[in-house]
């Protein structure tokens, strides 16, 4: 499989789908709906928990995927944003999170094995969350010293959730929507050990979030920096989504795909949210930054997040249909340091020409 999608990630470029959460909520899923007859007498409020409807709804699930791979999505997403012990410690349901993420990976596999034909694949990628908390910045303005979590409490919580995703047969892992790359290490932390355990490992995509228009991190990196951060875990994309629309985002693109020696990935929210809260940026629009960006050479694979629809996703990939991925340049072989900013040092060559 992870030779299958390389082949087919270098013929073309490869679409995510959409917003699961966008699409649960056209489904307007009450409490009731949420507890379905299994959690009925669960002591804690569960609305809202969108994890928890793979397995008190499956069919809605299964349907949303169904949806985006007929609107011409490659690669399924799975339920599973939150399904982390830190996430679901929210709702008293931390005893559940295997289960979550072995019975998402269950429907998508369906709905990804009924569309796919021998000619173009589809894959499913085990989806990872950055939890709710922060492990680089205190959530008291009192106490800077203070942390909620700690690298072994992700670590761990990052570790359980890719487990059962790799043990359900996910064909990659994506941590997504990464605002502090912190918690990003304690995920590859985790995700190397149960390497070393022997598990099959799948390929890693990671996705960082631009949280404004600064064009750094929640925590103060540029997208260079981030990459420098996370390339030691050689992943199979790198890439932004979240935060941001296309047009805001197309920058902090170009900057990843010029640093970057793997495949690009971007899926940006159809564009910024507007005053209630809600997602005004038609299909058109979207697809038209995404079709640039292709025209561009910036992306090897695209996609949408809050706010896009299976409408989204159809206008995109006809967008890019027939259009070059982006060619992942030779690997870098001089040093690159990151804190907030990325350190390039000069190789001797360049150090040479530079002298002359």
């Amino acid at each position: 499989m992870t030779a299958d999608i390389e082949r087919h990630a270098a013929e073309r470029i490869l679409v995510l789908d959409g917003a699961m959460g966008t699409m649960i909520q056209q489904n307007k899923p009450d409490e009731a709906a949420y507890r379905g007859e299994r959690f009925k007498g669960h002591p804690a409020d569960v609305g809202g928990n969108n994890e928890l409807l793979s397995l008190t709804q499956p069919d809605m699930i299964r349907q949303i995927h169904a949806d985006f791979l007929e609107a011409g999505a490659d690669i399924l997403c799975t339920n599973t944003f939150g399904a982390n012990a830190i996430s679901q410690a929210d709702y008293d349901m931390t005893d559940l999170v295997y289960e979550m993420n072995v019975e998402s990976v269950r429907l998508a596999r369906e709905a990804a094995d009924a569309a796919a034909t021998a000619e173009r694949p589809r894959w499913v990628a085990g989806g990872i969350g950055p939890t709710n908390q922060t492990a680089s910045i205190s959530p008291d303005v009192n106490d800077p010293g203070y942390r909620a979590v700690v690298f072994d409490d992700l670590a761990r919580a990052y570790g359980d959730a890719a487990r059962a995703l790799i043990e359900a047969g996910a064909d990659l892992i994506l941590l997504e929507t990464i605002f502090d790359t912190l918690n990003a290490k304690a995920a590859i932390f985790a995700i190397e050990a149960l390497r070393d355990e022997g598990l099959p490992v799948p390929p890693l995509m990671i996705s960082g979030t631009i949280t404004d228009r600064s064009g750094r991190t929640l925590t103060g990196q540029t997208p260079e920096a981030f990459w420098v951060s996370m390339s030691h875990a050689r992943p199979f994309s790198i890439g932004l989504n979240c935060a941001l629309g296309a047009g805001e985002m197309r920058s902090h693109v170009r900057t990843l795909s010029e640093v970057a020696d793997t495949r690009v990935s971007a899926y940006p929210n159809a564009g910024l949210p507007n005053e209630m809260g809600g997602y005004d940026e038609t299909p058109e629009e979207t697809a038209a930054h995404l079709g640039e960006w292709a025209d561009a050479g910036l992306v090897n694979i695209v996609g949408g997040c809050c706010g896009t629809t299976p409408d989204h996703i159809r206008a995109i990939a006809k967008a890019v249909e027939g259009k070059a991925p982006r060619p992942v340049p030779d690997k870098v072989r001089h040093m690159r340091l990151s804190g907030l900013e990325m350190f390039e040092a000069a190789s001797a060559g360049q150090q040479n020409k530079g002298a002359a």
